[in-house]
């Protein structure tokens, strides 16, 4: 089974490439799905954010064809095999999903995250360009991704007005991002994606939602400190 693990994590990421071309476009929650139609929610990245999937999407498909050939056999690689999988596999069918069913995309995308999340506290340091960055980059998107689809939920559902729930959106995705890297400060890597989520949130809500622009820019400062204590600790591991 293990040999086949490979095979299988690049048949997951294609079919994870592929499902945007197989479903209709998806450009966020339709605002009628909602009880509450949530219109620009300020929880939401400005548009030119999403354009990291390109670069996401090409990443897994190198790391997924190393996995079968460069490293098919390499024994740092055999631990996150299996839940990447987990995560790109039902992946392929968020999109789907999230054209009708937002509280259920939610459950799925969190499902995602959590995934990737334990696939990246499994990759090795020595691999950092094939395996670790596009995972980490992976992981770090969809922990922002995950909470932007709660905080739209909760302001959708009307369990709280659309800028307290973005508020408490990016608290709780902070809140995973700080304590992974508190744990795993040997894990910067995984910050970058959402860095880019957070400045796109900022330039969303510049001019606008303050209490959203103020959390955003908080979260960003809290993120970046962790982040460089990480490559600090890094380097003087090396050093030592």
């Amino acid at each position: 089974m293990k040999q086949n693990l490979p095979v299988l994590t690049l048949l997951a990421t294609l079919a994870f490439v592929v499902s945007p071309l197989v479903t209709d476009p998806f450009s966020g929650f339709a605002p009628d799905r909602f009880p509450v139609p949530q219109i620009d929610p300020p929880v939401q990245p400005a548009g030119y954010a999403f354009g990291i999937w390109g670069l996401i999407y090409l990443w897994l498909v190198v790391m997924a064809v190393a996995g079968v050939t460069l490293r098919r056999h390499a024994p740092q690689w055999q631990g996150v095999h299996l839940p990447l999988i987990l995560s790109l596999g039902p992946g392929a069918a968020w999109l789907w999903v999230a054209g009708f069913a937002p509280r259920a995309a939610t459950v799925l995308i969190f499902w995602m995250m959590a995934t990737a999340i334990w696939a990246l506290l499994r990759t090795p340091a020595q691999d950092r360009f094939l395996l670790r960055l596009p995972v980490a980059l992976y992981a770090g998107w969809l922990t922002a991704a995950a909470h932007v689809s709660l905080g739209i939920n909760l302001g959708g559902f009307g369990i709280a007005p659309a800028e307290i729930a973005a508020v408490i959106a990016l608290a709780l995705a902070s809140g995973v991002m700080l304590t992974t890297l508190y744990f795993r400060p040997d894990l910067p890597d995984y910050g970058l994606a959402f860095v880019w989520a957070l400045v796109a949130v900022i330039v969303a809500n510049w001019g606008g939602a303050a209490l959203v622009l103020i959390a955003a820019a908080v979260a960003l400062v809290l993120v970046l400190f962790a982040m460089i204590r990480g490559l600090r600790t890094g380097q003087l591991a090396h050093g030592l």
